[in-house]
């Protein structure tokens, strides 16, 4: 019952508010995000890779007002590529992006968002990294794959997110996964009407074991983000079953989030990538991960409790 109440909250300016100036707040959001600033988020970055992980950094932001943010968003995202390229990462740390935070929503925001992420990408594979499209809610998923597609004519490891949740994706998946692209699987975090989305988690659940089949039998390259032991186990049957190499797909998890599986998952030969959020626009994202899991909700309580 709480989830949609949290995913609601994640979208009021006044909650925001008061969240965000609570003085109890930020030591709790520090173990989801990485820190505030570019330097801190590098740390973070440098650190997991040094342990045998990768990471896909997101510098945190959606839903700008007017082309002037959009533009910031790219700025931000530049000096981040920029960053990559100096540490020499490379493969290891990719860009993970929404382009709801490069003007996607504005009037003409298609076009905009093409145009404004365009040197991201570019910037991204002249360091020899990729950027991921996060995908937001379903009224931006024909543009969002619109884009992805223009974007993978000339930067094919260009990668697309899909939700499992919505009803179309498993269509999705097959016409991705022909295509060769990769595509990041998740459950979905956005509270979405049942005209278009499944409603029960059991139904979600079934759905996402239906998309990783589609994505395992094509030509593309999974990665399965997500923490249900269920998916994992069923992730790692079918790589067994397709005689899926090592490097062939792997999987994702986010940053704060069952960091001893990650772990696992990895000694088990597996590439994992660590989802590393940064940025002052923390909010919505902080509220999304406490609406997605009650674990998550329940750290929080109690951290709270604890500093109170």
């Amino acid at each position: 019952m709480l989830g949609p109440v949290l995913l609601a909250a994640a979208r009021n300016d006044r909650i925001r508010r008061l969240v965000s100036a609570a003085p109890l707040t930020r030591p709790v959001v520090d173990r989801f995000v990485a820190g505030e600033r570019l330097g801190q988020a590098l740390d973070v970055a440098t650190g997991l890779t040094a342990r045998g992980l990768c990471v896909t950094l997101d510098h945190l932001g959606e839903d700008v007002h007017d082309p002037a943010e959009a533009l910031r968003a790219r700025d931000a995202c530049l000096a981040l590529a920029g960053a990559l390229g100096d540490l020499g990462l490379g493969e290891r740390a990719e860009l993970s992006l929404k382009l709801s935070a490069f003007g996607q929503s504005l009037p003409g925001g298609h076009e905009l968002a093409l145009r404004t992420v365009w040197p991201v990408v570019e910037a991204a594979a002249a360091v020899g990294t990729a950027v991921t499209l996060d995908m937001e809610s379903h009224p931006t998923v024909d543009s969002t794959l619109a884009i992805h597609e223009e974007l993978c004519r000339r930067f094919p490891r260009t990668g697309a997110v899909l939700q499992a949740a919505l009803l179309r994706t498993e269509e999705d998946c097959h016409k991705l996964a022909a295509a060769g692209a990769r595509v990041r699987l998740v459950k979905g975090a956005y509270r979405e009407p049942a005209a278009v989305a499944h409603q029960a988690r059991r139904e979600v659940d079934r759905a996402y074991v239906r998309c990783l089949k589609v994505l395992f039998d094509g030509a593309g390259y999974p990665m399965v983000a997500t923490h249900d032991p269920r998916l994992l186990a069923v992730a790692e049957h079918l790589a067994a079953r397709r005689d899926r190499p090592a490097g062939s797909f792997e999987f994702q998890m986010l940053y704060g989030v069952r960091p001893a599986e990650q772990r696992r998952l990895a000694d088990r030969g597996h590439r994992v990538r660590v989802y590393v959020p940064y940025g002052t626009d923390w909010y919505p994202y902080f509220m999304r991960r406490l609406a997605e899991r009650p674990a998550n909700l329940a750290f929080f309580l109690r951290a709270l409790l604890r500093r109170g």
